[in-house]
Order: structure tokens, then sequence, then C-alpha cells
């Protein structure tokens, strides 16, 4: 399996959603139970495409296994941040991906100036706390019975990554 990390393009947008949906099918991993619907899901890539967000996907041939982005925060006071998103196919999770997923997002957050990166996590998803903990972000805190899915309340888990070291 040869699989290629390239920024999304406007070609691959249609692809992406349907990975999106598939993700969020399986009401694990997104705070969401389905993909919205294509046009919003079109609207938001354009929208990182214009702003310069990073946005990359994991490609198998032509197919679109994964995602990543980091969205840039829009309030004056947080202009520097940005916040993560990201899932992967089942098939193609625990091969790598994500972490050159990460790692190409995470170049490109840094070069456009962002200094500090946030994700939120279920903490039911230790596959994917794993992932973020070996790209280098920390616990921030935990957003107690924050979903409730089936009847069931689970955490969440808030984690972020500074490009440089706070200095105190």
């Amino acid at each position: 399996m040869t699989i290629s990390i390239a920024p999304i393009t406007v070609d691959t947008i249609d692809k992406y959603h349907h990975v999106l949906g598939a993700v969020a099918r399986e009401r694990k991993y997104l705070a969401r139970e389905d993909a919205p619907p294509i046009e919003r899901s079109r609207a938001f890539v354009l929208e990182n495409m214009e702003r310069g967000n990073p946005h990359f996907v994991a490609l198998d041939g032509v197919s679109v296994v994964g995602w990543c982005d980091v969205r840039r925060n829009t309030e004056l006071n947080a202009l520097h941040a940005g916040m993560l998103g990201m899932g992967m196919l089942a098939d193609y999770r625990g091969k790598g991906i994500g972490s050159r997923l990460m790692e190409a997002a995470l170049a490109a957050a840094w070069s456009i100036g962002l200094t500090r990166i946030e994700l939120s996590v279920n903490a039911s998803n230790q596959r994917a706390i794993r992932l973020y903990e070996k790209s280098g972000f920390e616990y921030e805190g935990v957003l107690r019975n924050a979903i409730m899915l089936d009847g069931d309340y689970q955490d969440v888990v808030i984690m972020g990554i500074l490009a440089e070291p706070r200095l105190c």
C-alpha cells in the first residue's frame, strides 16, 4: 500500500466528505453522527484553502482515506492558535498514516505563524490520544460528561501543543 499525503484540492472535496461521513457514522470518534451536507463540507474546505489553513488528505491512489486540518481561530486575541481535526477510514488505522498526516499539518501550521494548536478527543479514543501524545500534544483538561451517546456519558479530553516552550 502506497499512501501519499497531499494538500486537499477542489477535486478531492467529495472524497474527503465521503471519509468524514464514514468516520462520523462509526459514532465513536467525531462529535457528529454523519457528515454535514456536501455544500457545508465544500464551504469548509474552500474557506480553509482561501485562508491558507493547513488541510491535508491521505491518498491511496486517487481515493481519500484520511484527513488532518488545522482551522485558524478568527477571534482577534486568538489568531495565534488553531483547532486540529482529523479522521481515518477504519481499514487504514494503525499503519502510521495518521502520524504522517499530523506531521504535515503541524509543519504547515507552524510555517504560517501559528504558535498553539488545540484539539478535543473522546476520552475513550486511546489510539488517537497516543498519536497526539506522540506528536507532542499535552493534556490540558477534561470536559466531564461532555457527550451523551446511546444513553452513556463520555468525557472529552482537551489537548494542546505549543510551537515553542512557554517562557515563565
